[in-house]
């Protein structure tokens, strides 16, 4: 029996007819767009203009993208990373499913993945936790944007209020994670400190963006923190680490 590789030939081959797929998606949604802004009249400069600042915008979330490829590649290897960071997910979800995935099957993203049915688990979960949100947009999606457009319309501060609870709500789930391993020792907050300079970092941006006006840091700043904050919990982690020791 051969042994189990996250970064199979086989997996790649399965990831790049996953990728073809979902490319092609977009050559033809795009080929469709251009001849009907052709039949409407709009100038060739205009649809360039418009073509190149899309896709200079396009970078951005892209960047995030490359990042949870990166960050999952260690544990699952290239091929499922790419497809679930390309297809419909995000680090915010992956990364969070693939973890609780591992710590149930005894083992941890820290390390690679070489038993062929945790790799499997860890696939499934993030597979099947994000079906819900396909089939809630389709079904539900409109019922409850109607819901909350009503509750605004009724008291706006109370719909402010409700739409920053579920925000704040969206957040604590992920800061509960942040702060998992605080009662390890110092070790543990290494998590919290590494999210105290991105949150110094995000917020130094969004000053810049609002008293510079610099408006490209608008869609810049989230993935500048994020790997600023990366780079940092390098040095972070050596310090108290190394301190520890």
């Amino acid at each position: 029996m051969t042994e189990f590789d996250v970064n199979s030939p086989f997996l790649y081959t399965i990831a790049a007819i996953i990728i073809a797929f979902v490319l092609s998606q977009s050559v033809f949604f795009l080929v469709k767009a251009w001849r009907q802004a052709n039949k409407l009249g709009i100038d060739r400069v205009t649809l360039r203009r418009i073509a190149v600042s899309s896709a200079l915008f396009t970078v951005a979330p892209a960047t995030a993208i490359l990042l949870g490829v990166i960050t999952l590649s260690n544990a699952l290897g290239l091929p499922v990373p790419w497809v679930r960071m390309s297809m419909l997910g995000s680090l915010t979800y992956e990364l969070p499913a693939a973890e609780m995935a591992a710590s149930a099957a005894g083992t941890s993203l820290a390390e690679t993945i070489t038993d062929p049915r945790v790799f499997s688990t860890i696939a499934w979960v993030m597979t099947l936790g994000i079906i819900p949100g396909l089939l809630i947009i389709p079904f539900f999606a409109k019922k409850i944007q109607s819901g909350v457009v009503n509750i605004g319309g009724k008291d706006k501060k109370w719909g402010e209020i409700f739409m920053s609870a579920l925000f704040l709500g969206m957040v604590s789930a992920f800061l509960g994670m942040i702060f998992a391993n605080v009662r390890d020792g110092l070790t543990g907050w290494i998590p919290v400190f590494v999210t105290l300079c991105s949150a110094v970092i995000m917020a130094a941006l969004g000053i810049l963006y609002k008293k510079k006006n610099i408006t490209w840091l608008e869609n810049y700043a989230l993935p500048l923190s994020m790997l600023s904050a990366m780079a940092l919990s390098i040095p972070i982690t050596n310090l108290i680490v190394g301190g520890a020791v």
